[in-house]
């Protein structure tokens, strides 16, 4: 009982911490692709960035203004992201064909990066939308444990 207490005290406590920096090295990541690297971005990169980075930004005010409901506010732009990035993940290791928007400009299936022969910059997206998630969802419940045991030592 006393980890499951620790748990729900870590979660509901640095979860949404823990929430933004993943969301923040996603954000810096990409901008250090695009910007500095000198990367163009594809169309589905664009909307994987589209999704992740007000991810950061509503993190970050929901943290200053202590809002309770952080976890449902960035979970849709979190689970969209998954299928985004699974999809554009997909299309790299050619197992769907490129959509036509993907055609013109920068086709969706450059690999800029490429560490270990899978490591390419939509599973990084993955990745982080994936952690997001999981983060998400532990705050809930850990802040909806611990509301629970509130009202059972107040009563």
């Amino acid at each position: 009982m006393r980890r499951r207490t620790r748990a729900i005290s870590f979660w509901c406590g640095y979860g949404e911490v823990l929430a933004l920096v993943v969301a923040f090295i996603a954000t810096l990541g990409s901008l250090y692709l695009s910007e500095i690297v000198g990367f163009v971005p594809c169309k589905l990169c664009w909307y994987q960035r589209i999704l992740m980075y007000p991810i950061t930004l509503i993190v970050l005010v929901g943290i200053l203004k202590n809002e309770k409901h952080l976890p449902a506010y960035i979970l849709p732009f979190s689970i969209i992201g998954i299928g985004v990035s699974t999809y554009h993940y997909l299309i790299q290791l050619g197992l769907y064909g490129q959509p036509a928007g993907c055609v013109v400009g920068i086709p969706c299936n450059v690999r800029y990066v490429n560490y270990f022969g899978f490591v390419t910059i939509p599973l990084l997206a993955l990745i982080a939308f994936i952690a997001i998630t999981v983060i998400a969802l532990a705050v809930r419940w850990a802040c909806d444990k611990s509301n629970e045991l509130e009202a059972v030592d107040v009563a």
